[in-house]
């Protein structure tokens, strides 16, 4: 999924929470067409939670959101939208946190590549325990036809900027390999947290990770 980022935007995905709704509307209807949005959202992640995404039903989808199946299909075209909306707010959400975290850092005079990699890992796998419930459900292999190749296509984006946060040299194959390693730890790491039912469990593998990530971002030499 998503990781240590500095701005947001892909050519993986495009934002689909936005429908139709409000655009060029009066701001109540703008604000009726979000709160239809948000329940519908919030009933496709519980129904996805529960079933999976091959087993949910839309008819169930809607009925649990209040929202009748056409604003369903206005908003987003059906299950797949959901899904890729679901995972758009996710990956929203972890950009905008580990952004605001490298620019804190950074604000604080803050400058070593590493120590802001660390930071940004860090803010990503809070995000990651916050937002376990939807986390978890991204992370499963039972999603819409296409989600793996999105996700493998975004995955590399990530690796890439890691490899500039981190100021490793793109061109060198071990550089890339070490800037990939850590990113599949972060990765790894937040999937557990994603499991972890446990606070204090899941600040401890955030510790852990950070501190492993300390080691093995170190250049050899």
């Amino acid at each position: 999924m998503s990781g240590i980022v500095e701005s947001a935007g892909t050519e993986a995905a495009r934002p689909l929470t936005g429908g139709q709704g409000g655009v060029g509307l009066p701001e109540g209807h703008a604000g009726q067409d979000r709160t239809v949005r948000r329940a519908l959202l919030e009933a496709a992640l519980e129904v996805f939670t529960e079933r999976g995404y091959t087993d949910a039903g839309l008819t169930e989808i809607a009925a649990r959101s209040g929202t009748p199946m056409g604003s369903l299909f206005q908003h987003y075209g059906g299950k797949r939208g959901l899904y890729l909306a679901l995972w758009e707010e996710f990956r929203e959400e972890q950009e905008r946190r580990t952004a605001a975290t490298l620019a804190s850092e950074r604000g604080r005079g803050v400058e070593d590549p590493i120590a802001l990699f660390v930071a940004g890992a860090r803010a990503y796998l809070e995000g990651a325990w916050d937002n376990r419930r939807l986390g978890g459900l991204l992370a499963e292999d039972d999603g819409p036809a296409g989600f793996d190749a999105l996700r493998r296509q975004w995955d590399r984006a990530w690796v890439r900027r890691n490899a500039r946060l981190l100021e490793v040299d793109e061109r060198r194959r071990a550089g890339r390999v070490r800037v990939s390693v850590l990113t599949t730890v972060i990765g790894g790491a937040a999937r557990e947290l994603a499991d972890c039912g446990d606070e204090t469990e899941a600040r401890e593998i955030v510790d852990e990770v950070c501190g492993i990530l300390i080691h093995l971002s170190a250049p050899p030499g």
